[in-house]
């Protein structure tokens, strides 16, 4: 039982911080890689198989489905930062009551949304003026991947509770089966099977499944390593735990929903200039997702090793870590801004054919450069906030950056500028910049603490 506990429970408090950042961030950028592949391949298969009306399917669908998830986001990044700094102060005997509480609440949580939007479907494609050429393939889309929003829920829980404990290996090679799943089956199911938008849809469904699945047996293969033994009355809501979770879940759930409310307004906006604009705004969402490859990786790693040394009380480790990401961050936006700037044609042709949405694929460039920088400077401010468990200043966050600036400076571009969708996008990547603002003051705050 010892020699399993260890090989479950990786101590981030001691040793080489630039070194047990960047090994415990690799699994978690290959991971984040393949999952930004998997929701990649949707558009891409799509995009060149079927055209623009698909393309703008999978975007407005992808967006309504990023906004489902954001109790999933919100709760498991609780989780896993409850769970670190419960390992990093040396006490695991909650451990065990968190888990059960995560996985009843969450999955709950996730069946509930998952039949509410269902019932509300045509009052949301309505709501987000969905092009009427992409209209049926969106319904498709969507529906499809409610039925399924269990799956992530599942899967962010069991990532959650060992990327807490410091795994980050056992979370890349239960998305990467996924991964590899979806890819074939997307090839499969939207060109020679012919199920267009719903077989992207459908191979999305079954690799989250799939990925939920495994993930879930290898737990309870090695649930000694933490006391939780999946019996039925271990998966009962404990008060305290409850609380705990709501409060740091809440504020980081609000700060999701808020930054996916803001797209979702920006997609609506959007849309009501065609499908050509709805169709680009794709190709920018999923850049930025690949940007995003390496923050969120850095993120994760990073705000579960300020957890652990805030936990044990190690200030300075703390301080080195919040820098080792920035370096991290701004490395790879400068890399990843440079590819984009020498080879703009073919970022765009990468996603799709269609000459009508190639023609005004200029207008996107320049807001993917700064989103990409904007999520480079977000990585340093997330680790600290995330990880210092401060649920005030996550909630500050969301709504400085979900709603105001993000809705407010696209408003501001795309209507009071006359710049319209252009205007949408300057906005949406200018506001990315807020964490970093926020960040900054507290983490000085933080540095000035004795």
């Amino acid at each position: 039982m010892a020699a399993q506990e260890k090989s479950m429970v990786r101590d981030l408090t001691s040793g080489s911080v630039p070194a047990q950042l960047f090994t415990f961030a690799a699994p978690l950028f290959v991971a984040n890689a393949l999952q930004a592949v998997y929701n990649l391949v949707d558009m891409v298969v799509v995009g060149q198989l079927i055209g623009g009306a698909g393309m703008s399917a999978v975007s407005i669908g992808g967006d309504v489905l990023h906004l489902l998830t954001f109790v999933a986001m919100g709760f498991s990044a609780a989780g896993q930062v409850i769970i670190a700094q419960t390992v990093g102060a040396g006490n695991r005997k909650d451990v065990k009551k968190l888990i059960g509480t995560m996985f009843t609440f969450l999955l709950a949580t996730a069946a509930v949304i998952a039949v509410f939007c269902f019932l509300i479907r045509k009052t949301i494609l309505g709501l987000l003026n969905t092009p009427a050429e992409s209209y049926a393939f969106t319904m498709d889309y969507m529906v499809t991947c409610i039925i399924g929003l269990v799956f992530i829920y599942g899967y962010n829980i069991v990532s959650a509770i060992l990327r807490g404990m410091g795994d980050s290996k056992r979370p890349f090679m239960f998305i990467a089966v996924a991964a590899v799943l979806n890819m074939i089956l997307d090839v499969l199911f939207v060109g020679p099977l012919g199920l267009k938008v719903f077989g992207a849809a459908l191979a999305t469904v079954i690799g989250q499944g799939v990925s939920f699945v495994a993930s879930l047996v290898y737990l309870y293969h090695h649930k000694e390593s933490f006391g939780f033994d999946f019996k039925p009355e271990s998966f009962r809501i404990d008060a305290v735990s409850l609380q705990k979770l709501l409060k740091l879940g809440i504020p980081m759930a609000i700060q999701s929903a808020a930054i996916n409310i803001s797209k979702i307004v920006l997609t609506s906006w959007i849309n009501s200039e065609g499908m050509i604009y709805s169709a680009l705004s794709g190709i920018y969402n999923k850049t930025g997702v690949m940007m995003s490859v390496v923050s969120n990786s850095f993120t994760t790693a990073g705000s579960t090793m300020v957890g652990q040394n805030i936990g044990a009380g190690k200030k300075d480790r703390v301080k080195k870590t919040v820098a080792w990401v920035a370096v991290a961050g701004l490395f790879f936006a400068t890399v990843f801004s440079a590819l984009v700037l020498v080879f703009p044609v073919a970022v765009c042709e990468f996603f799709t054919g269609d000459a009508a949405v190639l023609a005004e694929s200029s207008l996107i460039i320049i807001p993917i450069v700064l989103n990409a920088y904007g999520a480079a400077t977000r990585s340093p401010a997330f680790a600290f906030i995330n990880g210092s468990g401060n649920s005030r200043i996550n909630l500050l966050v969301a709504i400085l950056d979900g709603m105001l600036a993000r809705v407010g400076l696209a408003a501001l571009f795309g209507f009071g500028l006359g710049l319209r969708s252009q205007g949408f996008w300057y906005g949406d990547a200018l506001a990315g910049f807020m964490p970093l603002a926020i960040g900054s003051v507290f983490f000085t705050r933080y540095c000035r603490q004795k």
